[in-house]
């Protein structure tokens, strides 16, 4: 199975610091829903893990939750795209779970769901917590260069990333590469 792990927020949608908290504050970053209809199209499986802490913090409710993801769903298919599944993670800073990102749990759910190892899987997002978590369940960790790290596509990177980060513009970036690597290692046909 063919695994991509994506971070939802300043990942393909735009990021807030006063939290993304209704479907119209949900917006698509450019050609970032396009990415992910590309990597289904070439047999990609994506699944979502995502801190929503603004659950915990009264700041919206289940029901928002999901008409923002409903949104997300229908923008998806209209580019011919769709998303396996979304873990997040409903808990306050101060709930001390293990499933909020930089810990690994998120992760740790995703695997056992689909019933794969994560060792080796590509996992994206545009915060070093998105990274810690997915290296600590094994991800390979890519950091897109929008959302949070959007300041380091002048050049630079973050404090405190994985060892053997990739870096990409964006989520359209990273799909391109996930794509055309790929495409190098099918076998030729004689």
């Amino acid at each position: 199975m063919k695994l991509v792990i994506l971070d939802r927020d300043g990942t393909i949608n735009s990021d807030s610091d006063d939290f993304v908290k209704t479907p119209e504050e949900w917006v698509p970053l450019p050609g970032a829903l396009e990415a992910i209809a590309r990597l289904n199209h070439a047999g990609w499986h994506v699944v979502i893990a995502s801190n929503q802490s603004g659950l915990g913090r009264g700041l919206f409710d289940v029901a928002s939750l999901n008409a923002m993801h409903a949104k997300m769903f229908k923008l998806l298919a209209a580019v011919g795209g769709r998303v396996d599944a979304v873990f997040y993670c409903p808990h306050s800073p101060e709930e001390s779970c293990n499933c909020r990102k930089p810990l690994p749990g998120l992760f740790e759910q995703i695997g056992e769901r689909f019933g794969v190892p994560l060792k080796g899987v590509p996992a994206a997002g545009d915060s070093v917590r998105d990274l810690l978590a997915g290296a600590s369940a094994g991800c390979e960790p890519h950091l897109v260069l929008t959302g949070k790290s959007a300041r380091y596509r002048a050049g630079g990177q973050p404090d405190g990333l994985p060892a053997g980060t990739l870096l990409h513009q964006d989520l359209s970036a990273f799909a391109d590469f996930l794509l055309e690597r790929s495409a190098r290692s099918l076998p030729v046909a004689i």
